[in-house]
């Protein structure tokens, strides 16, 4: 009972939530600020005065000294610049403490500093920060002291958005708007708005500290560039769910008390396939707030870390030969008089509003199944994806067996009669009771799988933001829903009408429902054959954003305009070629300043002894066999050390965007494959007191 009331004292503690606003506002200003996040509009300055004294009150006591505009540029990680609450000096030499609407509502950092993709010019600088009332302000505690976070969207001097949270924002006003007509059509009058919700499980390594500060690779890049596999990997399934080492334990229990402070629903905790592998997973809240907590999750989980000594990982694929890091998006819509638009009922096949909106998905997601992709792509998840650990590149529905049995009588008949019970679950033990069992099994190689009240999408990689996942799939179904919208508004007879949708979408857009092992080879053959497209890696799937058929999307329903879409698209290949020539410098100095420098001295020890023996009138084969090994790996690691360096350089030198990032993953790539390899044989035979970093056993074994 004590810890319950603990988490419920700590609990948002730090936030500046709707409670506390109901405290220290006046009546009207409060109800005003409700208004305008429920319904939408402007918020007065007067009012905005009011709440930036409040805020700047609460904050101080609080003991914070700063403000900041916390934003979330294209860069995928957030951003902020620190101001204090002081005001002018008086002429006697005092001072006030001022925060005023103004620095409430709008910021202007530098704009030409961040990613723009020729948005912006170089010598054109300003950008504006502008605070999003819907998500609240907390205080971030750390080494720079108390900081008062105002969550803002980032746009530039000509409106154009330049960062993850505006695009999120029109999305959700978008399916909003159209998820509205859909349950209008279905006779519920009360519902005023349709919220996406999202929950999204978050996967991260911790490995100490101190070992982390010897792997130049880890330190640049976020992942061994090197590491030959350890004895013992993920193979005995017994670090999954397993008891909780001592040492992350306290780190987790540091991490929910920080994340409960700040309002974040924590609430899951456990270790996942990998040696050294967790995850955390929240309860849902709305998509913007969700966005928004898990960022903080992930600048929380990095900072608590240092803490205890540790470093959080949170790349795709930290360690080759383990399971890498994925994020579940789970999603879902809500009417705020609490009807889920997903819940399928006792009786799913009589639901007809339910199965017009599953039908909509689908057909969402198979008209735009190459850009939901392209929302789920960073450089790292090229390691994850479609590795048997995670889904494939290959975008499909997954509903399982109780719904697939009611789509078949749709496709076959129109009239769904009946739908699959989940019966009872019967252990054989008498002492343990018998349970209800869901009427359908899950699919952990499915893509975008529906899990009984909500769609799982499983692609989107640790690293990213869920802001552009959740921007595409609000976006696909708000067009979807649209279309449904207008031939049902004027139909002459709308069972009629539902129906024939219903039916229509199911039979065009079956061929992306599939329900088998996503992992197998015939899955890849069935889907080219069902004309499904299969974007391998994250340049691929990059111009999926360009299409006119992904401008009309965007810009029918005012997400992106065309400028901003070919920006992101000019980022996103930049940011690739970027990513992997810091991979491929860190592998060349790593190669050229620690590797092969330790494999000469273990040569020369290896030559020594060969001259004492031999000097003593004995052979020393297996000496000579090995140092033969050796200087073989030396030679081959050399020549690829120098094939690297010279097609870097090429790489470098290209000029387009595009063409650049896919030499990059062409030739680079390919080439410091081609270098790990006799790196990675030679680790396990040179002396581990000469190997110059720590290994796989030793990184991932003694947290």
């Amino acid at each position: 009972m004590g810890e319950t009331l603990s988490i419920e004292k700590i609990f948002g503690s730090k936030v500046f939530t709707p409670e506390k606003m109901k405290e220290r506002l006046p009546k009207e200003v409060y109800d005003e600020i409700i208004r305008v996040n429920n319904e939408g509009g402007e918020l007065s300055v007067e009012s905005a005065d009011v709440i930036a004294n409040a805020m700047k009150d609460w904050a101080i006591e609080n003991g914070a000294t700063h403000y900041t505009h916390w934003f979330q540029p294209l860069t995928g990680i957030t951003a902020e610049k620190h101001d204090s609450f002081l005001a002018h000096p008086n002429p006697d030499g005092t001072t006030i403490l001022k925060f005023s609407a103004k620095e409430l509502i709008k910021g202007e950092p530098d704009a030409s500093s961040f990613p723009s993709g020729g948005l912006r010019s170089t010598f054109e600088a300003r950008g504006y920060t502008v605070w999003d009332t819907t998500s609240p302000a907390f205080i971030k505690e750390s080494g720079a002291g108390a900081i008062l976070c105002i969550p803002t969207a980032f746009c530039s001097y000509t409106g154009e958005a330049l960062d993850k949270k505006t695009p999120l924002l029109r999305s959700l006003e978008a399916i909003n708007a159209q998820a509205l007509r859909i349950v209008r059509l279905f006779g519920n009058t009360e519902a005023k708005k349709v919220q996406v919700s999202v929950g999204a499980e978050q996967e991260y390594f911790l490995i100490d500290r101190d070992q982390y500060l010897q792997r130049e690779d880890l330190i640049f890049t976020g992942r061994t560039l090197f590491g030959a596999p350890a004895p013992k990997g993920q193979e005995m399934d017994d670090h999954y769910f397993g008891v909780i080492r001592e040492r992350v334990g306290e780190f987790m229990k540091e991490l929910n008390v920080e994340l409960w402070k700040l309002g974040v629903t924590a609430k899951t905790q456990h270790n996942e396939v990998a040696p050294a592998q967790h995850e955390l997973a929240p309860i849902y809240e709305e998509a913007n707030t969700a966005t928004d907590h898990n960022q903080i999750v992930m600048e929380t989980m990095k900072r608590v870390a240092l803490k205890h000594n540790m470093t959080c990982l949170l790349h795709e694929k930290p360690f080759a030969g383990v399971n890498g890091s994925g994020k579940h998006n789970n999603w879902s819509l809500v009417t705020d008089n609490g009807v889920n638009l997903l819940d399928p009922g006792d009786t799913p096949n009589e639901n007809i509003q339910f199965l017009l909106v599953i039908a909509c998905i689908i057909k969402a997601v198979d008209e735009h199944a190459d850009l939901l992709r392209q929302s789920a792509s960073v450089v790292g998840n090229d390691l994850r994806l479609g590795a048997q650990e995670a889904p494939p590149a290959i975008m499909s529905i997954f509903l399982g067996e109780q719904l697939d049995d009611v789509v078949r009588q749709l496709i076959e008949t129109g009239v769904a009669s009946h739908s699959i019970e989940g019966g009872t679950l019967q252990t054989g033990v008498s002492t343990l009771i018998d349970i209800e069992i869901d009427g359908t099994d899950r699919n952990r190689t499915s893509p975008f799988a529906f899990t009984g009240n909500k769609f799982e999408f499983r692609s989107v990689g640790s690293s990213d933001s869920i802001g552009s996942p959740n921007t595409i799939l609000n976006a696909i179904v708000a067009e979807s829903f649209c279309d449904a919208a207008d031939r049902l508004e004027k139909a002459p007879n709308f069972d009629d009408e539902v129906h024939d949708i219903i039916k229509e979408y199911l039979e065009k857009h079956k061929r992306i429902l599939f329900s088998g092992d996503g992992y197998s080879d015939e899955w890849i053959r069935e889907a080219e054959r069902r004309g499904l497209p299969n974007l391998k890696t994250m340049v691929d799937a990059v111009d999926t954003l360009t299409t006119d058929k992904a401008v009309h999307l965007f810009e029918k329903f005012g997400i992106f305009t065309r400028s901003e879409l070919e920006s992101r698209e000019e980022i996103l290949y930049d940011s690739y070629s970027k990513t992997i020539n810091i991979e491929a410098l860190t592998m060349i100095d790593m190669v050229s300043r620690k590797y092969i420098p330790a494999i000469i001295k273990y040569s020369k020890q290896l030559a020594d002894t060969i001259n004492s023996i031999e000097s003593a009138g004995a052979d020393a084969p297996v000496q000579i066999a090995l140092l033969k090994d050796v200087q073989d790996g030396l030679g081959r690691i050399n020549i690829m050390l120098e094939n690297l360096r010279n097609v870097e350089k090429r790489a470098s030198m290209i000029k387009n965007p595009k063409q650049r990032a896919f030499y990059y993953k062409d030739h680079v790539v390919t080439a410091m494959s081609e270098l790990r390899r006799p790196v990675d044989e030679l680790e396990v035979i040179c002396d581990s007191d000469i190997w110059p970093v720590p290994t796989y056993g030793e990184m991932l074994f003694e947290v």
